[in-house]
């Protein structure tokens, strides 16, 4: 991805450079059950329609002490990144700040986008469009202060937070908190290990705590593996000091990355989500469920721009999406096309 520098000065030898980046994106996307209520992963919910992505622009300013990322996203990927927000602020994906004590600790002030997960929001980063169960669940970002040491080839983060995806909370609940962490091993391309946390009070009346993996490795110039893996526990608040007992959900994914040429890839997600305790998935005709779902994508690129055709197929153990006809069925089937554009 290029970057553009601007220097707001006459002698730009003494003032920081501002980083610009962005990007784009659109799709079509069509359903074989010629249905949009077919997903219940993250921002492909159409079908039979051209739709816009999200337009991005993230500005970057830099000391040799202090960072300022000022992420901004407009569209419905934003829209639906962002859904506890109204008006301007939802088109805030990342507004931080960063303190550099020195060369190995960090301290970030402000929103940012969440460890948990193999996928970010920002489609140009992940190599298949449509999102997994894991992203779509879990959370999407922070706010809070969060300290990063870094220890030779290890890296450890702690930080405490509003809960989950909310910039700003209501009053009634400003003493409601989230402790985020994580453990980095990162000797090199060819394997990166990442180790997640986040527990704490949730903005209803729960509590919940989520461990999650990420494990990367590049076994050769043309094909690499990644690995995420993921867990949910919640309690529900019956009395003042009472708590249900805990209920999950848990996701596993494998990545397969093929690199053909320069100009041409393919990647295979296969994803398991269980969710036999209903905590997430609720339709007229099931609660709760086990979904095994598989996307094959291609990427193209030309300069700046990478189209990406891809074929989803996701089958559960109930009868979860709906057929041509209404009736209920346990599989659903799609197939997609997206233009993604970075600078």
């Amino acid at each position: 991805m290029s970057v553009m520098n601007i220097a707001f000065s006459q002698d730009s030898t003494n003032v920081p450079a501002l980083s610009v980046t962005g990007s784009a994106d659109v799709y079509y996307k069509y359903d074989f059950a010629k249905t949009k209520n077919n997903s219940y992963t993250s921002f492909t919910n159409t079908h039979n329609s051209f739709a816009l992505g999200m337009a991005s622009v993230k500005l970057e300013h830099k000391t040799d002490k202090v960072d300022m990322v000022a992420d901004l996203g407009f569209g419905q990927r934003a829209k639906d990144f962002s859904y506890n927000d109204e008006g301007i602020t939802a088109a805030i994906k990342q507004l931080y700040i960063s303190y550099s004590f020195t060369n190995w600790l960090k301290v970030t002030a402000g929103s940012w986008a969440t460890h948990i997960g193999y996928e970010l929001v920002d489609p140009y980063v992940n190599r298949n469009y449509s999102m997994s169960y894991m992203f779509s669940y879990g959370p999407f970002f922070h706010t809070g202060v969060k300290a990063e040491v870094a220890v030779n080839n290890s890296g450890f983060m702690l930080g405490v937070a509003n809960p989950t995806d909310f910039k700003y909370v209501p009053n009634d609940v400003l003493n409601k908190k989230k402790l985020i962490a994580q453990y980095s091993f990162t000797p090199g391309d060819y394997f990166k290990a990442y180790i997640n946390y986040i527990g704490g009070q949730n903005i209803d009346t729960s509590k919940s705590h989520q461990f999650d993996v990420v494990l990367t490795s590049k076994i050769s110039d043309k094909f690499s593996v990644a690995y995420n893996g993921t867990i949910n526990s919640s309690k529900m608040q019956v009395s003042k000091n009472q708590f249900s007992e805990a209920k999950s959900w848990w996701g596993s994914a494998l990545y397969l990355n093929y690199t053909i040429t320069e100009h041409m890839g393919l990647t295979l997600r296969n994803e398991y989500f269980s969710d036999k305790n209903q905590l997430k998935i609720h339709t007229p005709t099931a609660e709760g469920a086990k979904i095994f779902a598989n996307t094959l994508s291609a990427n193209f690129k030309i300069d700046n721009l990478t189209i990406i055709p891809e074929f989803r197929l996701d089958h559960s153990s109930e009868e979860i999406f709906t057929k041509s006809d209404s009736k209920p069925t346990n599989t659903a089937a799609n197939f997609l096309v997206a233009a993604v554009y970075s600078f």
